[in-house]
């Protein structure tokens, strides 16, 4: 599931990058306990991870009970954070 904000990011990005972000996002959600090139856990919170794809981010949350991957921000990499 993409949040409102994340899906109006994506929306702004160049297609082909916009493209690559979702398609790591779709492997993640096929298996999200499966480890996954450029994806590394956020200290900030358990559960809570970031996808590198380039200059671009997008940070998730799984949810374990429903196995669920829930994306909450997707930008560049000096705003996602923010």
């Amino acid at each position: 599931m993409i949040e409102k904000q994340a899906a109006r990011r994506l929306a702004d990005m160049p297609p082909k990058q916009r493209s690559s972000l979702i398609d790591g996002l779709k492997a993640i959600a096929r298996d999200p306990f499966a480890a996954h090139a450029s994806v590394k856990p956020m200290r900030v919170e358990q559960d809570l991870y970031r996808l590198r794809q380039g200059k671009w981010r997008a940070v998730y949350r799984i949810d374990r009970r429903a196995r669920e991957v829930r994306v909450l921000a997707a930008d560049s990499r000096g705003r996602v954070y923010r």
